[in-house]
């Protein structure tokens, strides 16, 4: 009998490969279904927190009171997203941007999926909902604004708006109405105009603020405010796709790889990472000046409440401790700061117990042996001092009778302190800190502030004593340890170490939080198609 083994057919499935530019045509796009791609659980980190930057851009904007799309509000936004380094958006944005290149259609694609993303975390309260849709919605008339007539012909094909714009001859039958509807544009460019005739109902806010041409229960509507139309159903898109997401959200917290960051996006800090410091240490014997210069109301309440009472609670010591490592105070002078004030109290063993370990743990040398982060505005804001303590923000926990006087003490006067009290009462303490920045400062501009350690950076680049880091090779410098007086006198020089070699440090630093923070951080990716928006 003989025996052969057959060998059986092999089938041979070719996978269907869709272009990026045949799963995303256009720089806006309605979020009507969510995306098929497969997400590494870095980059869906990522995707995640970029799009939060962007978001907040727009948001620093709205509570300056900037009119949406004004040229004061496109500057604004403009060098926000480029400080930001959020480039690729801003092109998405742009007249003639977001074009056929690789790097635009990757553009889109981080757009498009970060969209769905933030849906996951931001569907959680009422008042989460509402950020994120006037966030997005600021975001969505921002790049319509930004398409050709060409393209938003193509965008309202796609997207099967029942609208055509009108022919040349029904354009003449009323000309004269749209003439005098159409504020700011010449005779020459109106007629260059497309317009749609459209129900007045579907665009109240047009006839609300008289921007179109009634007729016979028609609003006659020009391509630049055609965002009225279709910006109605995309915000129905984005609410009816929140309200999907918030009945899975229980079952995507399933995965514990995602379930914290979603949880925590909202008040996450997202600037400039303050682990590392990369400039001169900070001697401890200019601290008491640079608190007067040089340090945000939070940290300098926080050093007065030390040097008075020689002794702080464990919120305040976490808040300021970590504040002082972030802006080049050693671990060895930090020891000795805080066991000189401490020793005023107690004697050297009681510190030693009780209170070095604490130290020696912010600086990642002992316990977990993770290199602690200094805190941001947003978990400073969170905080509430309790009785005796000194830690939070003052800007808000403080009531306005004591915040005015503090402020006083500081030698404000009182116009400048109803101009910082005008954002406190409002609940934009970080504006308020800002304000406050620049009055003392003498500044010509308010600088944008969402950490301490940043206000401390600009207060000492403002007063020549740092210089804002700037990438490329430059000549070594001899490393050296200047004494910080807190006054424009005198020059901190930067570390001789080379810049990717810090870029390798922090990128480490970023890994060591992220990992801390993401309890199991599994290679394999996460297929959003399993996601059911």
């Amino acid at each position: 009998m003989e025996f052969r083994l057959k060998k059986r057919p092999r089938l041979e499935v070719k996978a269907e490969v869709v272009s990026l530019e045949s799963k995303y045509p256009q720089n806006v796009m309605m979020y009507h279904y969510p995306p098929t791609d497969d997400v590494h659980i870095e980059e869906f980190e990522e995707l995640a927190l970029e799009r939060l930057r962007l978001l907040r851009v727009l948001d620093r904007a709205s509570t300056r009171n900037l009119r949406l799309l004004s040229d004061e509000w496109k500057e604004y936004v403009n060098a926000e997203l480029t400080r930001e380094g959020l480039r690729s958006y801003l092109r998405l944005c742009s007249a003639g941007g977001g074009t056929k290149h690789e790097a635009d259609m990757q553009a889109r694609r981080r757009d498009y999926i970060s969209h769905f993303i933030l849906r996951l975390a931001y569907c959680r309260s009422e008042d989460l909902i509402r950020w994120f849709v006037a966030r997005e919605m600021e975001l969505f008339r921002y790049k319509f604004a930004a398409l050709s007539s060409a393209e938003v012909k193509q965008f309202l094909e796609a997207n099967k708006f029942e609208v055509q714009p009108l022919t040349e001859a029904q354009k003449d039958e009323v000309k004269d109405g749209l003439y005098e509807s159409t504020v700011g544009q010449s005779v020459a460019k109106i007629e260059l105009l497309d317009f749609y005739k459209v129900p007045f109902t579907q665009v109240m806010d047009l006839v609300r603020s008289r921007r179109c041409y009634l007729k016979a229960g028609f609003a006659y509507v020009n391509t630049h405010d055609l965002v009225s139309i279709v910006g109605t159903r995309q915000q129905d898109e984005i609410e009816r796709g929140l309200l999907a997401a918030k009945g899975l959200v229980e079952e995507v917290e399933g995965d514990e790889r995602i379930s914290r960051m979603l949880k925590a996006l909202h008040n996450s800090y997202t600037g400039k990472d303050y682990t590392v410091c990369r400039d001169a240490a900070v001697p401890i014997e200019s601290l008491d000046q640079l608190s007067k210069t040089s340090m945000p109301l939070c940290m300098r309440m926080c050093h007065e409440h030390l040097r008075a009472q020689h002794h702080i609670k464990h919120g305040g010591r976490m808040q300021y401790g970590l504040f002082l490592k972030g802006i080049g105070v050693t671990l060895e002078d930090s020891l000795r700061f805080w066991r000189e004030e401490f020793t005023k109290k107690m004697d050297a063993d009681k510190f030693a117990r009780s209170y070095e370990y604490n130290i020696y743990h912010n600086y990642g040398k002992k316990g977990s042996m993770v290199n602690y982060t200094p805190y941001s505005c947003a978990k400073i804001i969170k905080e509430m001092a309790t009785p005796g303590d000194c830690h939070g923000c003052p800007y808000r926990y403080m009531d306005p009778g004591s915040l005015k006087t503090k402020l006083s003490s500081y030698g404000l006067s009182a116009s400048a302190i109803e101009e910082v009290m005008f954002f406190v009462s409002r609940g934009h303490y970080q504006i308020g800190c800002g304000k406050y920045f620049q009055i003392t400062h003498n500044a010509t501009a308010e600088p944008t502030i969402n950490h301490p350690n940043s206000y401390f950076e600009e207060s000492q680049i403002t007063m020549g004593n740092r210089q804002k880091r700037t990438t490329g090779s430059a000549a070594p410098k001899a490393r050296a340890r200047p004494d910080i007086k807190g006054c424009g006198d005198r020059s901190m020089l930067m570390g001789d170490d080379d810049d990717e070699l810090w870029r390798i440090a922090e990128t480490q630093e970023r890994a060591m939080q992220s990992q801390k923070a993401i309890s199991e951080a599994f290679d394999d990716d996460l297929d959003l198609t399993q996601i059911d928006y």
